[in-house]
């Protein structure tokens, strides 16, 4: 019995013909035996869970640095609530659940710690410039399993390097700027469809602004509570995208006007706000310190087995410091730039 050829079977006869088949990946960088019982994108999915990138996501900020409280979101809640936006999406349109699920728990395994402040910094310093969805894909490619990778499938790694957006487009008509297969176009959809709802969720929790703060016109088309908000982004893309039946994602153009809307406001009173912003002032600073104390007295961790010669010192340190959790960054910080008393 090989229970993977009846699940590749019953995607053949279950999914939209738009769907990208398990059966029918491009492959992977290096040939391996097929499992007997999961599908090859299913594998994928089990090996991004079991990463130990995956694990650290758990200790990275999303926009609060450090929170005191419990319930503020981590890179790694972030992570899970794209997940479950963007397979109940592939399930109503008939996509690979397991392909979404796969790019969606991939997409930040590359990012830096304290959110998009390590981003920035290393982009600077590293005179290759520095993008996390790239370092997701080099994190997955090489530098997972002691430089082995994770060695997965071309439509994963396809949808983990296109699924940042910045301050783009929701749905660009650019096809170049989009992954290959609509799941991966969908987690690109469901990311911000993410973000846009926790991180003012965050901000409310954190008093950072008031519910009377949000744009009328958002709360309008989009809704009043966090699970509403949701709800219209969601059905919104399913029903146009099913409406269009043309082979591309579709959302109703109030709805992306009020999107677009509710993301210049984050970054306008929240992502900018002193009290977020000034923290991150702070983390860039002790990180460009770590850079070039890094740059000066070497790596602590100097991995050489895994790098061939032609490897710069600035790609290490940029492999070094974005897969830190923030704490273990603020250990660093501490231990090489912070006073001791002399021990008597």
């Amino acid at each position: 019995m090989n229970l993977r050829k009846e699940l590749e079977q019953i995607e053949e006869k279950v999914l939209s013909p738009l769907a990208a088949k398990s059966a029918k990946t491009r492959g992977r960088q290096r040939p391996e035996k097929e499992c007997p019982v999961r599908t090859a994108f299913q594998r994928d999915r089990d090996r991004i869970v079991h990463a130990k990138a995956f694990r650290r996501l758990k200790h990275k900020t999303q926009v609060f640095l450090s929170p005191g409280g419990d319930h503020y979101r981590t890179r790694l809640t972030h992570t899970l609530e794209v997940a479950q936006i963007a397979r109940t999406m592939a399930r109503a349109l008939r996509l690979n659940e397991d392909l979404t699920e796969a790019i969606a728990l991939g997409h930040d395994l590359g990012h830096t710690p304290f959110g998009h402040a390590g981003e920035a910094v290393l982009n600077e310093l590293n005179p290759a410039g520095f993008r996390h969805y790239e370092q997701s894909l080099r994190v997955v490619d090489f530098l997972e399993k002691e430089g082995k990778g994770l060695n997965l499938t071309w439509e994963v790694r396809d949808g983990i390097l296109k699924h940042s957006k910045g301050k783009g487009p929701i749905l660009p008509k650019d096809k170049a700027q989009l992954a290959a297969t609509l799941e991966g176009q969908l987690v690109r959809v469901a990311d911000i469809i993410a973000y846009l709802n926790h991180d003012l969720d965050d901000a409310l929790r954190g008093n950072v602004i008031k519910e009377s703060d949000i744009p009328k016109e958002c709360l309008k088309v989009l809704g009043h509570r966090h699970s509403e908000r949701i709800n219209t982004m969601v059905k919104s893309l399913i029903f146009s995208t099913l409406k269009a039946d043309d082979g591309e994602l579709h959302i109703e153009e109030t709805v992306i006007e009020a999107m677009d809307r509710l993301r210049d406001f984050l970054f306008a009173r929240v992502y900018e706000a002193p009290c977020v912003y000034g923290e991150m002032l702070k983390a860039k600073k002790f990180l460009k310190e770590l850079y070039f104390y890094f740059l000066e007295n070497g790596l602590p961790w100097e991995k050489s087995s895994i790098y061939d010669e032609e490897t710069s010192i600035h790609q290490k340190i940029c492999d070094f410091i974005a897969g830190m959790t923030d704490r273990y960054a603020l250990s660093l910080f501490e231990k090489y730039f912070v006073p001791k008393p002399w021990p008597f």
